[in-house]
């Protein structure tokens, strides 16, 4: 193989470096590729770590073959066929033609599609989402499902995000996966009589991985930034698969306008110097460098928000768009407006009154119609529902600062700091707490 590389220290580095991008760039793909066939897809996740198993073994010895994924898929295709696992759904000879010739023979040389300089298959993680979406799985697990199967979040991550212990969480995706065996599921993308009554599950869930990614840019698990990139890929797949749905474009432009401004997100040159942080500082949105924001994507984000808007179809996800949009107005050389940008998060909250939306409604208000009345606005939120909400102890501690009350702030700064897990958000809120210290 071209691919391989020769015996020493350094081969295993190599071949560990391979099996942990396939396993962060394609775990999900892989499941679904697997599970296409099989409709099992406990057994196909099973089937897969045993091809990881045997790629960390392997690999030193011979070498990081050409195609990665293609290697993996035909292991854990042997590992299926030895468990018998493919007698539980008969294949027709047709779909069994069908699925073989969409994959590389690990010993030829030449891939069967290249996207982005590496060999990759036909990505069938739609089909699979709107799969997870079925009927027949409980709705409260739907979301969980897509982020493990399709994109490889672990489960930790899942849980957290649901506010639900691991452990729980596990149990219900196990329960999941049984039903959708059970079922017999075609991992495949239903008729279009079914697509749009499973298009908003669809939608969350890749706005969740979006999410997820999101986060770890802000300093948590750098194993996850890709997920940013991958529901971006995965919100235009399914705008192309749903052209007239209006809200599959707007999630598209929401996590658009949020990618362009990714990288000034951290800079070490104006936080750092400001607050005394360490490299990788983390800087608020009202703190960032314009200059430093992607125009090309925010010109794709206007673009397919008006293109939504068009469809006359409005929605939770262009409304959030609309409001990204309007934070990005220094881009152009205008000063954000805030009172619209009220009046957009009192639209979005008749759609969705998140805790999210009325945090971030509250310290909108703050900025149009003064601490105070942000101050008030944030103490209306069921303090059930904000005590364990990290942005809402956040945005009070700001707007106790400003309003003067500096020991109510310092607390506030302290109980949001303890609630994060990216580390430049931990290091930013005790900044802000220690600069308040004796000034009572």
């Amino acid at each position: 193989m071209s691919g391989a590389v020769s015996a020493g220290g350094s081969d295993t580095e190599a071949a560990h470096r391979a099996v942990e991008l396939a396993a962060r760039a394609s775990y999900g793909r892989l499941v679904a590729i697997l599970a296409s066939r099989s409709h099992d897809v406990a057994a196909a996740e099973d089937a897969l770590g045993d091809a990881f198993a045997a790629a960390l073994s392997q690999w030193p010895t011979s070498g990081v073959p050409d195609g990665p994924e293609a290697w993996l898929v035909a292991t854990a295709r042997r590992r299926l066929s030895d468990r018998d696992r493919r007698a539980r759904v008969a294949d027709g000879a047709a779909d069994s033609l069908a699925y073989a010739a969409t994959f590389v023979d690990v010993t030829s040389q030449s891939p069967l599609h290249v996207r982005g300089g590496h060999a990759a298959f036909p990505d069938r993680r739609l089909g699979l989402l709107f799969a997870c979406a079925h009927p027949g799985v409980d709705a409260g697990v739907r979301t969980p499902l897509m982020l493990q199967v399709v994109l490889g979040v672990d489960v930790e991550t899942i849980a957290s995000a649901f506010l639900v212990a691991p452990v729980a969480m596990a149990q219900r995706l196990v329960r999941a996966k049984r039903k959708l065996r059970d079922a017999g599921i075609p991992f495949t993308i239903p008729e279009p009589e079914e697509l749009l009554p499973r298009l908003a599950a669809v939608l969350e869930a890749i706005y969740a991985a979006f999410g997820t990614g999101w986060d770890a840019v802000a300093g948590g698990d750098a194993r996850r930034v890709d997920l940013a990139e991958e529901a971006i890929w995965l919100g235009r797949l399914t705008v192309d698969a749903l052209p007239e749905e209006a809200e599959a474009r707007g999630l598209l432009a929401l996590m658009l306008y949020c990618h362009a401004r990714r990288s000034a997100r951290s800079d070490a040159s104006r936080a750092g110097a400001s607050a005394g942080l360490r490299s990788g500082a983390y800087v608020p949105l009202t703190d960032q460098d314009p200059s430093q924001w992607s125009m090309p994507l925010i010109g794709e984000a206007e673009a397919t928000l008006m293109s939504a808007a068009r469809l006359l179809s409005p929605g939770r996800f262009q409304l959030e768009a609309a409001i990204q949009s309007a934070h990005l107005s220094p881009a152009f050389g205008r000063p954000r407006d805030w009172a619209a940008i009220v009046a957009l998060y009192d639209a979005l909250i008749a759609y969705a009154p998140t805790v999210g939306a009325l945090v971030s409604r509250a310290a909108a208000l703050g900025e149009a119609s003064g601490a105070a009345a942000g101050l008030g606005a944030s103490d209306a939120i069921p303090r059930d529902v904000a005590a364990t909400y990290q942005p809402w102890w956040a945005l009070r501690a700001h707007l106790l600062a400003r309003l003067g009350r500096n020991a109510e702030a310092r607390e506030a700064y302290q109980r949001a700091a303890g609630l994060t897990l990216a580390p430049s958000i931990r290091d930013f809120l005790l900044a802000r707490r220690d600069a308040l210290e004796g000034i009572d």
